[in-house]
């Protein structure tokens, strides 16, 4: 009952107040002209899955397993193909397989989201709509 009574709530508005910010490091990650040296020398691909597979769970965990929940996450999937012609604009280079690693991780951020969301109803037993 904790689960569901006292942290779901909690983890479904942190999952709303996260998410803007979020997406203001995504999109500054993504529009600087030189990344930071950080990020420098890891697989491109797997920061691009990542930063989308984070944005698409904190978008589902704030919205939950309602009507609409499909377009929430296009519109994440949608923000990584803007970023990518944005890219093009800043002296970076647009690739289609970064696009696909955004679609990607944001699909799977959404499923586990979507898994984790449905814990609660199985081991409580009710029926009452996330």
């Amino acid at each position: 009952m904790f689960f569901q009574g006292k942290f779901l709530p909690w983890l479904r508005r942190a999952g709303l107040w996260l998410f803007w910010p979020a997406v203001l490091v995504v999109a500054w990650g993504e529009l600087t002209p030189q990344p930071p040296s950080v990020v420098e020398g890891h697989w491109d691909k797997a920061q691009h899955f990542t930063a989308y597979f984070g944005l698409a769970l904190l978008a589902t965990l704030a919205w939950g397993r309602r009507r609409g929940l499909f377009w929430i996450v296009l519109g994440v999937i949608a923000l990584g193909g803007v970023m990518e012609i944005l890219q093009g604009i800043v002296g970076r280079d647009a690739a289609w397989l970064d696009q696909l690693a955004n679609t990607l991780g944001a699909l799977a951020g959404m499923g586990v989201a979507l898994a984790y969301l449905a814990i609660p109803r199985r081991l409580v037993g009710g029926a009452k709509r996330d």
